[in-house]
């Protein structure tokens, strides 16, 4: 499912660099989506980036963890607190674009000119269920300091939330904030008992 998702996203993203019409037709616009009901670019949006190191990172971020949560879904299924492993995988993904975008949505209704691109938001989500199950698990800072995921996540959000109220950068941080508690919350929503899965890894 991951790969799958790379291949696509990196056409379309390729499409969209170079026809400016496609861009702006799957582009998030709030104040389209509301007052035109233009509701498919609350999906679409995460299929096309701003530029080549914009979508590079997104995905190869996205190909480190999404394998990893791919196959932890799949250890939860035999164990049998899963019982379609790759459909809760792609509610986690496509859910993540989503959900990422509601804040951004109601903040930027009547704005006819702010528009946001990027699968980073459901990126967050991937990452922080990773993080929720192996929450030591190093995560590896410029490829070079290994920091806890649990840390490192903590971190995360207070970064997105005071640049989220900094503003000024042209990053839609509260989709990086909202991806990434929705990404964290998934699996008590799939079985609020999987607290404990939780905390038993915490603990040790």
């Amino acid at each position: 499912m991951t790969i799958i998702i790379i291949v696509v996203t990196f056409a379309v993203s390729v499409v969209a660099f170079k026809q400016a019409e496609v861009f702006d037709k799957l582009k998030f616009n709030a104040y389209r989506i509301v007052h035109y009901r233009e509701w498919n670019r609350m999906i679409s949006h995460g299929f096309i980036h701003a530029d080549w190191i914009h979508l590079i990172i997104n995905m190869l971020v996205f190909l480190s963890f999404g394998r990893s949560v791919e196959d932890i879904f799949k250890q939860l299924q035999i164990a049998e607190w899963l019982s379609n492993p790759v459909l809760d995988f792609a509610i986690l993904y496509f859910g993540g674009i989503v959900v990422s975008s509601i804040w951004t949505l109601i903040k930027q209704r009547d704005n006819e000119y702010y528009n946001s691109v990027g699968a980073s938001g459901a990126v967050s989500a991937v990452v922080f269920t990773s993080i929720f199950f192996d929450p030591w698990a190093k995560i590896y800072f410029y490829g070079i300091i290994g920091i806890p995921g649990i840390i490192l996540g903590f971190l995360y959000l207070a970064y997105s939330y005071y640049m989220s109220k900094k503003g000024g950068d042209n990053i839609n941080h509260d989709a990086h904030f909202a991806g990434a508690v929705y990404g964290f919350i998934f699996p008590l929503l799939i079985d609020y008992k999987m607290i404990d899965l939780f905390l038993y890894n915490f603990q040790h």
